[in-house]
């Protein structure tokens, strides 16, 4: 295989990708006309993300408070169920019987 047939097979993927987009966007600004793109802040999983949004739905400093946000893993690991006190396995290594959990 020539060099030249080695870049016409990596290149021509991406150019086809390209004008895709491209006659695609076109499309949409025909039928839609200008589009506000813009990050949106997913709530549920603390992420963002790019997509198209409306004059009212756009990013506003004053409503986000960072702080607010809770990791579910963090909050997970929060809410184990505590030991209880007087259990004996706390005031003896040796008193948990249980498989898998033997001290040395």
């Amino acid at each position: 295989m020539t060099a030249q047939l080695i870049a016409w097979a990596l290149i021509t993927p991406f150019t086809l990708a390209f004008i895709y987009a491209g006659i695609h966007e076109y499309r949409r600004y025909k039928s839609g006309g200008k589009a506000n793109y813009g990050l949106t802040y997913d709530e549920e999983t603390g992420t963002t993300y790019i997509t198209g949004i409306g004059d009212e739905e756009g990013y506003q400093i004053d409503d986000y408070d960072p702080s607010t946000y809770r990791d579910p893993d963090v909050a997970v690991a929060q809410e184990e169920p505590a030991t209880d006190p007087d259990s004996p396995a706390d005031d003896d290594p040796e008193a948990d019987d249980r498989p898998g959990t033997s001290r040395p």
